[in-house]
Parts: structure tokens; C-alpha cells; sequence
């Protein structure tokens, strides 16, 4: 089962449940997705976003709702900051386990061997297939500075 179908059963369940911050954080994923299909269209082609892309979208959505967790905790609304670390919660659940800071640098010392980056001017390359292979499983911006560190000899 694709994360569509998981999605939309999980929507089905929350709604039988009554369980409302999940329905309402269920229904921002598919409107998210949804907008994400829209934007990818072609003429050739109406087929949706695949499962990495998918996984893509979800980080950047969780990331989104830290920052503004962050930003209420600092304006003194903990209760709002709250409801964003509980949709946070609901996201992960259909996210993989996030890598630790060593299997992250495992596996960027395996691609950069593999694809035999030498320099920054590698970086592109490395970051493009960190993002294919380890979609949803990596912060991106943490593997950014471990990918230059190991890039420039200092990790």
C-alpha cells in the first residue's frame, strides 16, 4: 500500500474515531499532496508524485511546523505551539525512522566513496543522491554541513 492509500485509509479511521486534530492533519497531507499532483501535471503525463517525493513533502511540512512551534514558544503561546508539535507527531507516523548523526555520516562517506567526489564542486552531485536514496530518512540541512565537512577533508 502507497502512502496515498495509507493516508486515506488513516483519514477514514480517524474520521470514525472522531478524532479531530488528526482528521484536520490528515486532511492539510492530502491537500498538501494534492497541491504538489496540481503543480507537477503535464500534458503527457496526470499521474501524482511518487512515494520519495511524497516523503519529500512530509519533511518539509514537519520542518515548517518546528519553526512555528518555535516561533509561538518564543511569543508566549505554548498552547499553539502544542497543536503544532501534535500535528508534527501525526506526520512522522508515516514518515521512516530518521537516521542518527552517525548513520547519517555513514552514509555520506559511502556515497561521497562511491561517486568519488573530491571537492565542493562535488556537492551537488552528493547532495542529489543523498536525497534519492535517503528521501524522508535525513534532515537535508543537517547533511549539508556533514557533506561539506567530509568534502573538505575536515570529518
Amino acid at each position: 500500500m502507497g502512502l496515498r492509500e495509507q493516508f486515506t485509509e488513516s483519514l477514514k479511521q480517524a474520521m470514525k474515531a472522531k478524532d479531530q486534530k488528526r482528521v484536520g492533519t490528515l486532511r492539510l497531507m492530502l491537500a498538501a499532496l494534492k497541491d504538489r499532483d496540481i503543480a507537477n501535471r503535464t500534458e503527457e503525463s496526470r499521474e501524482g508524485i511518487a512515494d520519495d517525493e511524497i516523503l519529500t513533502l512530509l519533511a518539509k511540512m514537519v520542518k515548517q511546523r518546528e519553526e512555528s512551534a518555535e516561533t509561538y514558544d518564543r511569543g508566549g503561546r505554548p498552547e499553539l505551539a502544542a497543536g503544532e508539535r501534535a500535528e508534527i507527531a501525526i506526520i512522522r507516523e508515516y514518515m521512516p525512522k530518521q537516521m542518527d548523526a552517525g548513520a547519517a555520516k555513514a552514509a555520506i562517506q559511502a556515497v561521497v566513496a562511491e561517486l568519488g567526489a573530491a571537492s565542493m564542486k562535488d556537492m551537488g552531485k552528493v547532495m542529489a543522491a543523498l536525497k534519492e536514496r535517503y528521501a524522508g530518512q535525513m534532515d537535508f540541512a543537517r547533511a549539508s554541513g556533514l557533506v561539506k565537512d567530509v568534502l573538505s577533508g575536515k570529518a
